[in-house]
């Protein structure tokens, strides 16, 4: 048995774990990452960073990274499956200098958060069994205990371990919902060049909507979300059975263009599962903190991605994390386990209701824009909510989440 002695631990190494490692280390706090992971963990083919990403990843030190290497878009174009009508949709902030939309991949921000700390800061194959607290005099230590009958004594623990997160579980926070949707997603490579402009295009009918960006010359990211039962059958482990059910049953009705774009896709980026999130009344009113634990990204607001904010309000989290710490830090002169309380709650003061908002405003959109069976619902799609009720809700792509001092 081994006791480890830390000042924060951060359970989970995806975008939220890692950049809110990052953070910490700009204002100099060395934090440890467990990820139950034998690698980082690359699952999904792409996301898309709008605005307020960009801010944050500039407060990272991180964005200069990706803007040379991928290419921003300002407009989608929305095609109706059964009319042919198209409308257009501009992105707000396209016009920010060094922060328009950009699709990325995946793998390619996780290694450049990874890269910028220490090989020691990151412990793989690490999973927790167990989290407790110690009272300490007027303060609190956390005690995790590892699968390897190892215990980590920390001053801060931070779940960014995802949307079965254990530390979220912990502070009593509520489970998910499933949305009533699924999505299919991959991504296609074209080894000698897709040829397509850097637009993103996407399509409405009835009950689905499919969509794709090119991420770079040569590949494309592409998506489709339909209704789902409770109990459908992903066909996870099985990426071949998942192109060919998507082809025959979800694909049929796309333009040619995007169904040959489908077959060019890798099969090991190819993911099918439900769309969950978590109630935002939960989150609002739940616990985001207590005492010195706290959550980040998905272990905090899980969300469906109709408006791409997962991974954005990720790296927003990390941030204002860091900047809040960091302010603690800087007036007490050390990480104080007793003042450390007093930062998370300010930290989770601040994202309780921009996170409850992304919640509500991404399943919204999602629902109008899947259209279903209702027709008043297709019609306010068609007619009403891409003119004038989409670029509002789009609004809460440009945020500001401060900067690290």
């Amino acid at each position: 048995m081994q006791m480890i002695k830390e000042d924060v631990v951060i359970v989970g190494a995806g975008i939220a774990g890692l950049a809110t490692a990052v953070a910490l280390k700009r204002v100099g706090v060395k934090a440890l990452v467990l990820e139950r992971s034998d690698g980082l963990r690359a699952t999904g083919a792409a996301l898309t960073l709008f605005p307020n990403a960009w801010v944050a990843l500039d407060a990272l030190g991180v964005s200069q990274k990706f803007t040379s290497l991928y290419a921003p878009f300002q407009r989608m174009y929305i095609t109706n499956i059964n009319t042919g009508d198209i409308q257009e949709v501009y992105f707000q902030g396209a016009n920010s200098d060094g922060n328009e939309p950009r699709a990325v991949h995946r793998k390619a921000l996780l290694e450049a958060l990874a890269d910028e700390l220490p090989i020691e800061f990151i412990r793989f194959s690490s999973k927790i069994t167990a989290i407790e607290t110690q009272e300490q005099g007027d303060s609190s230590i956390v005690v995790v205990h590892m699968e390897d009958e190892t215990f980590i004594k920390a001053k801060v623990l931070i779940g960014c371990d995802g949307v079965h997160s254990i530390v979220a579980s912990w502070l009593g926070l509520a489970g998910l919902v499933h949305s009533g949707r699924s999505a299919v997603r991959g991504m296609a490579v074209f080894s000698k060049g897709h040829g397509l402009k850097q637009e993103v295009q996407q399509f409405v009918g009835a009950g689905k909507r499919a969509g794709f960006i090119p991420i770079t010359n040569t590949d494309i990211y592409w998506f489709i979300t339909s209704a789902s039962p409770n109990n459908e059958a992903y066909l996870g482990g099985d990426p071949e059975a998942i192109l060919r059910e998507v082809l025959e049953k979800y694909a049929n009705d796309l333009p040619e263009l995007f169904q040959d774009i489908i077959k060019q896709s890798d099969l090991s980026t190819l993911t099918w599962a439900p769309l969950m999130f978590r109630k935002p009344w939960k989150l609002a009113f739940g616990n985001l903190c207590k005492k010195n634990i706290t959550v980040a990204g998905d272990a905090m607001h899980p969300m469906t991605p109709d408006l791409g904010q997962g991974g954005c309000s990720a790296l927003e989290d990390a941030v204002v994390l860091g900047r809040h710490i960091g302010a603690c830090i800087a007036e007490n002169g050390g990480l104080l386990p007793r003042e450390m309380i007093k930062a998370l709650s300010n930290y989770a003061e601040e994202r309780r209701w921009r996170a409850t908002w992304l919640i509500i405003s991404s399943f919204l959109s999602g629902w109008v824009q899947h259209g279903g069976s209702m027709w008043g619902l297709k019609f306010f799609r068609d007619t009403i909510f891409y003119k004038f009720v989409f670029p509002k809700i789009a609004s809460v792509m440009c945020y500001d989440c401060g900067k690290l001092s």
